[in-house]
């Protein structure tokens, strides 16, 4: 992508010599936020707004105005069931295809509702 030609058609062409010697190419687009534009020289609000919307517009979503923190992740304890039909080797090769499937089909379902009761996914 030509970002310099995209700020033309932008009519904010006033800005490619910063992009250019900020490096912001396709690839950094995307991550600008509303300070990186300031640090930049984007002075006026309404350009800065016209640039966050022209990105998000391109599908991608700009930073937020401040990086997160390790401080701000979320921690939640979780839990990792592992499920074995037993014999199911010996018990697959003494049966018809079908027949396994119905019964695996069976299995899971049960699985799945003893999971949901207790509130998992």
């Amino acid at each position: 992508m030509d970002v310099e030609g995209w700020l033309e058609r932008l009519g904010l062409g006033q800005y490619a010599p910063a992009f250019r010697d900020n490096a912001i190419d396709a690839e950094v687009l995307p991550l600008l936020n509303g300070d990186d534009l300031k640090e930049i020289g984007v002075a006026a609000v309404g350009h800065r707004r016209k640039l966050l919307d022209a990105i998000a517009a391109l599908g991608a979503t700009p930073a937020p105005l401040s990086p997160r923190t390790k401080d701000d992740a979320e921690r939640r304890p979780i839990t990792v069931m592992f499920c074995d039909l037993v014999g199911s080797t010996s018990i697959a090769s003494e049966m018809e295809v079908e027949d396994w499937r119905e019964l695996v089909g069976d299995y899971l379902d049960q699985a799945s509702n003893s999971v949901t009761q207790y509130g998992g996914h």
